[in-house]
This record gives structure tokens, sequence and C-alpha cells, in this order.
């Protein structure tokens, strides 16, 4: 028998295999919904296209070329969330309120450690175009947990976007084509979880004869991008009129979620018999969709620079992803393809100073108001960040110059109204309304050494 309603023994058999690790995970990755490195915490990712630390590997890869210098970066990044829930009633007319005015949601901050390097490798090829390498991992609660999954349904509701995220992984390169046309690919790492276990156990709980087998399978999903110097295109290193310090890009990155499976078969001599009780759990977390990129950059003097950028987030294949989802399919939840706007600047103060801001735009993907039994909370928001960069060039025993970066994100939650609803038999549906609003504060930091 295969069932979705879990017996206390089945429920005891899903918690034995520690897959899922009480890190309030959500949908979507820390480069996508904060950014990775404080430049594109601080300017809301508007500038993350154009960035020259080792972060582009994830946003633009072909820009990882534009520094020839090699790099070693840790970070940190930390993001509150301040996420309100307020009950408007129950229009059903019966039953107490399940959420209290002026509730906040039980979120879990997202502490991510950052480290990434990239390296010249054109001296190991025989090439004539420059080649670099590049690779970064973050890991969350500040490096101790790699593993942080969550796919449950929820009574008072929950958050579609924020909480804490899996390993994040991506490693690649970019390369000079041609004079002012540069090129990069790179592969971002997920995991697909599955676990088996079989035992037979008595009325207390108590299990014998049991077989459990976990592993843990790579998913690869590319990242391809473009970038384009239009004076060196057209006019080579001489000046250029109107195409001077102008360049766009282009990029492309592949949908990834973490997916974990479990199965399990369970005997009570006595009670259930051989085939015993059969659970199959197969499902989703931290889902980000493909995403194709464009953006463009203006460099107006030596010191300043400025760039627009414009995503499209495909979530719509996500209602795909969800109809085949164990835990969340009853949800029928209903997804759109959205349009991210972002402008940024930076400003080159001094030799040793940068400042860089940004300002962003996202409306939800959420198109349903209800989603039974899982009762999925998300909000169009407003993205705005700052931060400043410190260059030392001559430091205490370094040879190469040190550079430290601070970021900060403020997202500010648009009030809107959702429908708890449940598959579950003798309840009135919706049986309440409630509106969500709320902000997200997010501090990042980093320290990098060139070499």
């Amino acid at each position: 028998m295969t069932t979705k309603t879990l017996t206390r023994w089945g429920a005891a058999v899903i918690v034995s295999t520690a897959l899922s690790s009480p890190g309030f995970a959500a949908m979507g990755n820390t480069a996508n919904t904060y950014g990775l490195l404080p430049l594109d915490v601080g300017t809301a990712q508007a500038m993350s296209l154009f960035n020259t630390q080792a972060s582009a590997l994830y946003y633009n890869p072909a820009y990882l070329t534009r520094d020839p210098r090699g790099e070693l970066t840790v970070g940190l990044l930390h993001g509150e969330h301040e996420l309100d829930v307020n009950s408007l009633g129950n229009p059903s007319g019966g039953g107490a309120a399940v959420i209290r005015d002026g509730s906040r949601m039980n979120v879990a901050d997202t502490q991510q450690q950052v480290i990434a390097l990239k390296t010249d490798l054109t001296d190991i090829t025989k090439f004539e175009h420059p080649l670099y390498f590049a690779i970064i991992a973050g890991v969350e609660k500040y490096g101790e947990e790699m593993l942080a999954f969550d796919s449950k349904t929820s009574r008072e509701g929950q958050t579609f976007n924020y909480g804490r995220q899996p390993l994040f992984l991506n490693l690649g390169g970019g390369l000079e084509l041609a004079n002012g046309i540069t090129t990069g690919a790179s592969a971002h790492i997920s995991l697909r979880n599955k676990a088996t276990l079989i035992a037979s156990a008595d009325l207390a709980g108590e299990t014998q004869y049991e077989e459990l087998s976990v592993t843990a399978k790579p998913v690869i999903r590319p990242v391809l991008s473009m970038n384009l110097e239009w004076d060196k295109v057209f006019c080579g290193k001489e000046d250029c009129g109107i195409w001077t310090g102008l360049e766009t890009a282009f990029a492309f990155r592949g949908h990834t979620e973490a997916r974990t499976s479990v199965e399990s078969n369970l005997t009570i001599p006595g009670t259930v018999i051989d085939p015993g009780i059969t659970v199959l759990i197969d499902t989703i977390d931290s889902y980000q969709p493909d995403i194709f990129s464009a953006g463009l950059l203006y460099h107006f003097t030596d010191n300043f620079r400025a760039s627009v950028t414009v995503e499209q987030q495909n979530w719509k294949d996500l209602e795909k992803e969800l109809e085949r989802d164990t835990v969340k399919d009853q949800a029928q939840a209903e997804f759109k393809d959205i349009i991210v706007p972002r402008i940024g600047a930076e400003w080159t103060v001094n030799k040793n100073i940068i400042l860089f801001g940004g300002v962003a735009y996202q409306e939800s993907p959420l198109e349903s108001i209800q989603t039974p039994d899982v009762n999925y909370f998300d909000n169009d928001k407003l993205v705005v960040g700052l931060g400043s960069s410190l260059i030392i060039h001559n430091p205490p025993i370094l040879a190469y110059p040190m550079r430290l970066d601070f970021g900060y994100q403020f997202q500010k939650l648009e009030e809107r109204e959702f429908e708890l609803t449940t598959t579950r038999p003798g309840v009135a549906n919706p049986y309440e309304r409630v509106s969500t609003d709320g902000e997200v504060h997010v501090f990042s930091g980093s320290l990098t050494l060139k070499f």
C-alpha cells in the first residue's frame, strides 16, 4: 500500500533518515535571492553581470577575464527576515483563528559562509587567448550546515522565498575570444538525495532487521555568458566616440533544485504483515528557475560606471515540478514568469575607496492566493542596496593588494492577502484570510587577497 498520510511508524522512518533538517529552507538560492558577495548584495545584483570579482562565475563567467590577477575571497552573509502575517478573519464563519494579529513568521536567518578562488590558467595552455578558472562555494550556518532541506505542509502558512539554503557550488571559467569579445561557462552543482529503509518494528516502535541506504548524486546545470566591449570591437585601442566605455552582457542560468527521495517499508509482526507499509516521498526545495539576463554598462568617466540589467525568470516551469512532488502536489500552485529590472552604479572615490549602490523591483511569481495544505506566502518587493570597498595596496606581510568589502541590502515586501485552505475533510475553506508584509535586512562582508 502506498500512502502520503504517514503512520507514527512511517514518520519515525523519515526522521531516522536525517534527510530533512530543521533549517526552514525555501525556494530560490542565495545568489538569486540576496547576492553572493558584497558588490552583488550592495547593488541589488544590478552590477553582478559586471563584477570583476569571483562571483562573476555565477552571474557572468565571461567577466572573469576583466581582471588578470588571481584572487582568494572569503565572505560572510547574514540575512534577517522580519515577515509579518495578520488575520483578516474566518470567511467561512466557524472555528478559532489560526493566526494572531501581528504574528511574525518563524523563518530562520540566512547565514552563509562563502569562499571563492580565481586564477589565470593561460600559462599552462598553448592558447594565445587569456583563460581563467574559478570556483565558489557557500555553506549555511557559517560553514556548519551543508544540507538545509525542508519540504512540508503548513496550517499557519509558510514563506515561499526565504530561509536557509543548501550547499552552493559553482565552478567554471572565462575565455577571451577576440578583441572586446569574451565568453564564459560554469556548472552549478546541486544534490539529489535518495534514502531507502526496510525494517520490522514492534508496537512500542522499536525496529529490528533494519536495512538503510543513503546516496547523494550531483545534478549539474549550466551557466553561459558573453560580454562585449563595443569600443574594442569596433575601434581596437583607439578612441571610438559614443562606443567608448559601452559594454553589454548576456547570460543564461539553468534551473536548479535540491531533491530528496525517500522509500521506506515497515512491517509489524502480527499487525502489519508482508508486504508491509510502504511510504514513498519525492519532493523538492530551493528551486531556482531558468534565468535569462541582459545588461548594459557605461563608463561615464574612469572613476564612475553605471549599469541597467533585466532578468527574465521562468517560474512557470515550477508548476510541473510541484505536480510530481508528493508533499506539495495538492497545492495546485500557479506561477508566472517575471521580469526583474535592476539599476546600479559604482564610484571609485580614490585609489583606496569604492562606493556602490543599486535598486531593483521584483514581482512575486506566485499567482495563487490559495495553495491548499502548503499555504505559501510571497510578495512583490522593492530591493535597495549600498556598500563600499577598501583597497589596501601595501598590506603588511602580503606582496599584493588586499580588498575589504561590505554590502547592505534592504528588501521591502508589499502587503498582500492570502487565503488559508486545506484538503482535510470537515473543514470549510478558506478557514482564514490573512495579509502579509515585512522587511528583510541582509549584511555581507568579504576579504579578498590578490595574487
